[in-house]
């Protein structure tokens, strides 16, 4: 079987500290995967958290508003590279085959902002035993310089590409929330529940819980949004939280 897990950047970083990694909580995630992945092949993606997403709003960068300032693109891909680092490291603690995959060498969006992901080395990197670690980064974008590369928009490249049979977004809340604050158990389209979906708490330029559950109506597998205690559940089988799945999904 194959899996996509998304590790959001708030579960794993101290997301209103800049550049801090909440230790715990990304060990905690990384001991799950360690434990419950044995014999899938998995591939994981996570977002930005104090990472990215502080260096992204200084300047002024989204996934559609882009820059051409150096300063700014070495900074925000700088320290996506450093959280990527921090996370590989831990799961290679754990004796997980992690490595690095960085969206910014190899993606590309087109004047009207379509995203191009090469992913023939993801592919291959699991054929190989490898466990592929990618992460919400820039991406060079004709017209606009660089733009942001959610971690969500990365799961619904990579789902499809890599065949996945389960895709889960492992978030702060235990799922995807009504307005009474009440897990909602299955989405199947956006204007069913765009009025229960705010922004983000904390800095956040890849559009929050709005935007993934965009992202995850648009695959073709059921997608899953859970918390941070449910990850062992949903590596283990199991389906917790919130099950989104769109029209074109099974």
């Amino acid at each position: 079987m194959t899996v996509v897990l998304k590790l959001g950047g708030s579960v794993i970083t101290e997301k209103d500290e800049p550049e801090t990694v909440d230790r715990a909580a990304l060990s905690a995630a990384v001991s799950a995967i360690a434990e419950s992945a044995v014999g899938d092949d998995i591939v994981i993606v996570h977002g930005g958290g104090s990472f990215g997403h502080h260096h992204a709003a200084d300047y002024g960068v989204s996934t559609t508003a882009g820059t051409h300032d150096v300063d700014g693109v070495q900074a925000i891909h700088g320290a996506m590279c450093r959280l990527n680092a921090a996370v590989v490291d831990a799961l290679t603690e754990h004796g997980v085959p992690a490595v690095p995959v960085h969206p910014f060498s190899v993606a590309v969006r087109d004047a009207d902002g379509d995203l191009s992901l090469p992913t023939a080395q993801v592919t291959t990197l699991l054929d190989e035993g490898f466990v592929p670690v990618l992460h919400g980064d820039l991406v060079a974008h004709a017209g606009a310089g660089a733009t942001v590369l959610s971690g969500d928009e990365l799961v619904v490249e990579l789902a499809p590409a890599v065949d996945a049979e389960r895709v889960g977004v492992c978030s702060t809340v235990p799922g995807v929330l009504d307005e009474d604050g009440a897990i909602i158990d299955r989405i199947e389209t956006f204007e069913a529940v765009a009025p229960a979906l705010g922004g983000s708490d904390a800095t956040d330029v890849s559009g929050g819980m709005a935007g993934k559950v965009r992202a995850l109506l648009a695959l073709s597998a059921p997608a899953l949004v859970f918390g941070p205690d449910a990850l062992s559940a949903f590596l283990g089988g199991e389906s917790p939280g919130t099950t989104i799945a769109g029209d074109d999904a099974g």
